[in-house]
């Protein structure tokens, strides 16, 4: 006879995620919420997106069906509002790259973080995995 396997709660496991520290998991809500806001950010590729989002960025977000807060994030180049927006840090590479920003300077921003700061951290090896590893359990 053998064991029937136990079936997982898709959404519980999911939770769990938000129990960590200072981590967004992209997840398929995120992913969902963040549709708009990813397919600008793409727009970006492209050399005439470009020159129009920084000839008036407000005029050139207007086109996109972002939520007030997506906006608002992108305008105030809050990565980290971006991603609970629902943003992909890969597609979101397309927008610090048009602002002449490395994946290190926008990595760094996300931490709190000098660019230089993050590179030593980085070089010394990351950040400790001592210290508060769950929100909810404080430990």
């Amino acid at each position: 006879m053998s064991e029937k396997k136990q079936r997982i709660d898709i959404h519980e496991y999911l939770a769990a995620f938000d129990d960590i520290p200072g981590t967004r998991v992209f997840t398929a809500q995120r992913a969902r919420k963040g549709y708009w806001l990813n397919q600008f950010a793409m727009s970006l590729m492209k050399e005439e997106n470009r020159e129009r989002f920084k000839a008036d960025e407000s005029a050139y977000l207007d086109e996109w069906n972002l939520t007030p807060a997506a906006k608002q994030a992108v305008l105030d180049r809050d990565y980290n509002a971006m991603i609970d927006e629902g943003g992909n840090v890969y597609f979101l590479s397309k927008l610090f790259s048009t602002d002449g920003k490395s994946f290190q300077f926008a990595a760094g921003s996300m931490t709190g973080m000098t660019q230089e700061e993050y590179a030593q951290m980085m070089i010394n090896g990351g950040r400790s995995p001592e210290g508060v590893r769950s929100i909810k359990g404080g430990f």
